[in-house]
């Protein structure tokens, strides 16, 4: 596993820490609860399919209602995987099936076609990403990382990605980071993120002693 650190490009990775340490410098000191804001009561009982992405955020992030918050995560889903495009909807289906077959190289070839078709398609990158991750290709996945977050900086499941990729080449603090700011946004993430940021904090926090 260690072999893979020095195939990461580390421009890559600067890159998505220093995106992290801007947009949450405190993050790590800070539980999720307390970043989360209450929709107006107005707000509590729009239907998810009117509201805009900014308030389809502040429901997921309510812990009042759990519920709605899964309802509105799975809406905001909805919406990233729009790609407004026959063609990069029937790319993206074939990229599914071979990645679903194992057949990385067919995903990626169609992948590429869609990023290059729609580079402001956030899913598209973020897709490749994933097939980069489960290559063991951790440098280029961490570099389409970056491009989905600067389309969209709160995509969790972007950010979760940094944190396992990370994790896995040992840099603790900086998965940390990233996995804590990914639950900040969204609480219903799957229970292998609070795994690991309870697994990560003793080591992060001892180094800092």
């Amino acid at each position: 596993m260690q072999a893979f650190v020095f195939r990461a490009p580390a421009l890559a990775a600067m890159a998505l820490v220093a995106m992290l340490s801007a947009a949450a410098p405190n993050l790590a000191a800070e539980p999720p609860a307390a970043t989360a804001q209450s929709p107006s009561p107005s707000l509590a009982s729009k239907p998810l399919g009117e509201m805009s992405m900014d308030e389809l955020f502040a429901t997921l992030a309510d812990p009042a209602n759990d519920a709605r918050g899964r309802a509105a995560e799975k809406e905001i889903q909805r919406r990233w995987s729009r790609s407004g495009s026959a063609t990069i909807d029937l790319l993206m289906s074939w990229a599914q099936q071979s990645l679903a077959a194992k057949d990385y190289g067919r995903a990626l070839d169609f992948l590429d076609q869609v990023v290059m078709l729609k580079p402001d398609y956030a899913e598209g990158w973020n897709r490749r990403a994933t097939v980069f991750y489960l290559q063991d290709e951790y440098g280029k996945a961490l570099s389409d990382i970056e491009k989905v977050l600067i389309l969209e900086p709160r995509h969790f499941g972007a950010l979760a990605g940094i944190g396992t990729i990370f994790e896995e080449l040992d840099r603790k603090a900086d998965a940390l980071a990233a996995f804590e700011k990914a639950l900040a946004i969204d609480p219903y993430l799957e229970d292998d993120v609070r795994k690991s940021i309870d697994q990560l904090k003793p080591d992060v926090e001892g180094e800092q002693i």
